[in-house]
């Protein structure tokens, strides 16, 4: 399940999809299920998106665990990171929910003394999305399927350093890492990517390798 809603229904809620979101009222009143279904808010439009699969959630604990077993070989190692963390973009009224957020390690600190609840885009270092077949469109370089300005122009706007993009597409099947955001036009300048199989290595001031041997795209299924 992948809703878009459009402007006509931002008319029948009761305030704008963004402020729904930032007073969490905004599940409640589409009534979504409880099973890991989300509701973000992009370029102004509610999209909702069902729970990922396993294969997705593997491959997001495989980026988690290379960023902990480096923490546990040094302990000065610099990052933290989070799962499905609420990103309030308030400079363009959207909300995210990636599938993992990387703070420097005194912004969680200070974030987790201070019980921040959505963090905020100067908060975090890098943010990771995985593609699933309903929302790949969302993630990805604005394209055919979804030419509005995607998550990828959102992080670029709000300058979030890095973005990194496990696309599962069988037709790409890429990890990509953007970096080099342009604000002004909500773009990132610079890109480099690794087919899967190979060796993702996220440079300075991360300095961490990223075997990506077991990672598969999605299954097509017949039409």
């Amino acid at each position: 399940m992948s809703i878009l809603a459009t402007s006509h229904h931002h008319r029948e809620l009761p305030d704008t999809p963004y402020n729904l979101w930032m007073r969490d009222e905004l599940a409640d009143l589409l009534d979504l299920p409880h099973d890991g279904t989300r509701a973000e808010i992009i370029n102004g439009e509610i999209v909702v998106s069902p729970g990922p699969d396993i294969a997705h959630n593997l491959i997001v604990q495989d980026i988690w665990h290379a960023f902990s077993a480096a923490r546990v070989l040094d302990a000065s190692f610099p990052w933290r990171c989070v799962a499905t963390q609420d990103v309030n973009l308030s400079e363009i009224h959207d909300g995210y929910i990636p599938d993992l957020c990387f703070l420097p390690k005194e912004t969680a600190a200070s974030t987790r003394r201070a019980q921040i609840k959505k963090a905020l885009p100067e908060h975090l270092g890098l943010v990771l999305e995985v593609t699933s077949p309903t929302n790949a469109s969302d993630d990805r370089l604005p394209g055919k399927r979804r030419s509005k300005p995607t998550k990828w122009n959102g992080y670029a706007r709000v300058c979030i350093p890095y973005y990194l993009l496990v696309d599962r597409d069988p037709a790409v099947a890429r990890v990509t890492l953007y970096s080099e955001p342009e604000f002004a036009i909500g773009e990132y300048r610079e890109s480099t990517s690794w087919e899967f199989g190979d060796i993702v290595k996220l440079p300075e001031p991360f300095g961490l390798e990223i075997p990506t041997d077991e990672w598969e795209p999605w299954l097509r299924h017949p039409s």
